[in-house]
């Protein structure tokens, strides 16, 4: 069920009531189709990388390796301390990306005159989750109210899982715990053989050899 809070100023600002939200590839792309292109640079950066929005808006262009495919994260999520998180403290983390989302970044870079100083120009959490949800809404996504920026970075975990990506590299990716991870697992079953393949065309060769058995 919805839930809302109302500001001073009179602004309703809409609850979460299920964190754990992940989209299904056909939601996923519904949403894409119905985002700004500035938006669609966030969402494509983000459920390509897994990163938190934060983590995501300090990569610059310096930090991808596009020969190797790999993008480094040098600001990420610290421990956090009496139930408060925190940004830009934490372990420097190396993830890995596809092959067609390094094309995507290198011709992203060209049209945008990026140096290897520049910021790869993603948009703040506020704005973007306001986009996300009217987008959602747009594209009659059940419950839009809960999709926001972390839901695409809980989707691509999600998927990963689904394919049957090691344990240990989805840790290695996201900066979790194997508790966390394991408290997340979800079961190959949850999508079909068709949402499957949808999700490889998405994700292209992202962890191919862990999930070469499911190309068959």
């Amino acid at each position: 069920m919805k839930k809302e809070i109302i500001r001073s100023n009179g602004t309703k600002y809409s609850i979460k009531d299920n964190k754990h939200r992940f989209l299904y590839p056909h939601e996923y792309n519904k949403l894409y189709e119905n985002l700004k292109q500035r938006q669609k640079h966030t969402a494509t950066v983000l459920i390509n990388t897994g990163a938190r929005i934060n983590e995501a808006r300090n990569i610059k262009v310096s930090d991808c390796d596009l020969e190797r495919k790999r993008i480094v994260l040098r600001v990420t999520k610290s421990k956090a301390k009496k139930g408060e998180s925190k940004v830009g403290g934490g372990r420097i983390r190396v993830i890995p990306i596809s092959k067609k989302f390094a094309k995507y970044l290198k011709k992203y870079f060209k049209d945008n005159n990026l140096d290897s100083y520049s910021f790869i120009k993603i948009l703040s959490t506020s704005p973007f989750d306001l986009a996300l949800k009217k987008a959602a809404k747009k594209a009659n996504i059940k419950d839009s109210y809960n999709i926001s920026a972390h839901n695409l970075r809980k989707t691509l975990e999600t998927w990963l899982m689904a394919l049957n990506v090691d344990g240990l590299k989805l840790v290695a990716h996201f900066g979790h715990t194997m508790q966390t991870a394991a408290s997340n697992y979800v079961s190959p079953d949850i999508f079909t053989w068709e949402e499957r393949q949808e999700i490889m065309r998405l994700l292209d060769d992202l962890y191919a050899p862990s999930i070469r058995g499911h190309r068959l």
